[in-house]
This record gives C-alpha cells, structure tokens and sequence, in this order.
C-alpha cells in the first residue's frame, strides 16, 4: 500500500494526522482513503470538483503529481506520497 507523508504543519488542523499506508492505485483514490480516516481531510486537499487546492502540493516520491485536476498520477504499491500545505505570510 502507498505511504502518505504529512507536512507537520497540517496536524494543526488535524491532531491525530500521522503518515499512514492507505489503498490506493491513484492519487484520487489515496485522497478518498485518507477522506474515511480523516473526515474534513479531502476538501482542505481538493476542491469541489476534486481539483488539488492551490495551497497544497503533493509528490509521488521527489516528483511533484503532474494531473492537478483528476488525481489520475499512478502509484504502486510502495510510492511514497508526501502532502504539503504551502505557507505563506510575512
């Protein structure tokens, strides 16, 4: 199963967030697992139509997802995904 990595930065949102391996053969379906863990979790990463937010970047170990839309990017069994909430501020 894929391993998801959290920046720490989003346990502030999500106390009980810890990296987990989840089923998944697509980023979309790894975002829905972390969904049923972590109910509020999806539409902080994605948007209405499933998009990635603007505010966050996911990588399929050091590559950067290249569908921000679908989600399609394919992952195997031992991808590490690592999810980052980008900061800003001054």
């Amino acid at each position: 199963m894929p391993l998801v990595r959290f920046t720490p930065h989003l346990r502030r949102f999500f106390p009980d967030l810890d990296d987990v391996e989840v089923e998944g053969e697509t980023v979309a379906e790894v975002v829905r697992a972390l969904e049923a863990l972590h109910p509020g979790l999806a539409a902080y990463l994605v948007d209405e139509h499933g998009a990635l937010r603007p505010h966050v970047n996911v990588f399929v170990g050091e590559r950067a997802i290249r569908d921000r839309r679908a989600l399609g990017d394919a992952l195997t069994p031992t991808t590490q995904l690592f999810v980052l909430q980008a900061l800003s501020g001054g």
